[in-house]
């Protein structure tokens, strides 16, 4: 109450604030990922990946259904472009899901929190070979650093770290072909067809693993069982966070965002999973964390240097 006696309220949260909640859960969600592939053992990272794709898909049309949104998913459907598009994404976030809970679930999750920290250098390398673009001086410095920190840990590691690269050069192929559909497609119906065009691989998968007695979905016990279960709401939900975040913040503040994921997975894999971290690995990481700032400094002075339309949208990000 006021002096006066009228009722004074709290003001409403800003979109700001309210979009900076829903990526850090999102990007927070995706960081903590690790310890739920590892609370699955003994399932392997092929049954964890089929069991993800069915149960999400199963997850997407329960959510369809509750929200009565099937609409754009059957316009989307009889648009062979965009099915087309988001059946080339669906393979590649395969690839990518596979290799990081392989990577996660060998002891080796360090190497795949490196490919999503260097995942926005590949994101600039792929522009100049794919879309032909030029890049500013702290961009092409950013790729330097990057591909020395490759040699460095190549050195290192006595191989090069294929999990970081094909995590990076996945997820970042990814993006470029999540672009082509743009906002044509939300973040559940994107989800949905994606999951659609895997389910039957998938689907065969898991009964495969059954025939020859090496899926452990129903041979774990009942809490084995639902945990596996629950990958469709652990797939989806951060994905409908991200979409909520994207929609309320530009985009360099999801851009500054999109970090917090590889933190949290390399701090994990460091302090909770007791991974080694040599000194010729702290060098190559070092020199990509460079190379990320001179990335996100690079950013924030082109926003500055660029007046900002008033009333024009925020660009938004689809991940998965």
């Amino acid at each position: 109450m006021s002096g006066t006696g009228v009722q004074t309220r709290r003001p409403a949260r800003s979109e700001n604030s309210v979009g900076v909640l829903f990526g850090i859960g999102a990007y927070g969600l995706w960081g903590l990922l690790p310890l739920y592939f590892l609370v699955l053992a003994p399932a392997g990272p092929v049954e964890i990946v089929a069991n993800r794709v069915v149960w999400s898909l199963i997850f997407c049309a329960l959510l369809l259904t509750a929200l009565r949104s099937w609409r754009p998913v059957l316009t989307a459907l009889r648009t062979p472009r965009i099915v087309g598009t988001l059946a080339v994404a669906a393979l590649l976030i395969a690839v990518n899901w596979l290799v990081y809970t392989y990577g996660v679930t060998t002891g080796q999750a360090i190497e795949a929190s490196l490919g999503y920290f260097i995942n926005p250098i590949v994101s600039v390398l792929l522009g100049v070979i794919v879309l032909r673009e030029k890049l500013r001086p702290l961009q092409w410095t950013a790729i330097g650093m990057g591909v020395l920190a490759v040699i460095v840990l190549a050195v290192g590691y006595g191989a090069v770290p294929w999990i970081a690269l094909t995590l990076a050069f996945s997820f970042g192929l990814y993006g470029f072909v999540k672009k082509k559909v743009g906002s044509r497609v939300d973040a559940v119906t994107s989800l949905s067809i994606e999951t659609v065009v895997l389910a039957p691989i998938a689907a065969g998968v898991m009964i495969w693993l059954d025939a020859t007695g090496a899926a452990t979905l129903t041979t774990e016990g009942t809490a084995h069982f639902w945990i596996m279960v629950a990958s469709g709401v652990i797939t989806a939900v951060p994905l409908i966070f991200f979409g909520a975040a994207a929609r309320r913040l530009p985009l360099t503040t999801i851009g500054l965002l999109q970090y917090l994921a590889p933190v949290l997975q390399f701090l994990l894999a460091l302090l909770v999973l007791g991974e080694d971290m040599p000194f010729e690995r702290w060098i190559g990481f070092g020199l990509v964390w460079v190379g990320l700032v001179l990335l996100t400094v690079d950013m924030l002075r082109t926003v500055r240097r660029q007046p900002r339309r008033a009333g024009a949208p925020e660009p938004a990000v689809t991940v998965a």
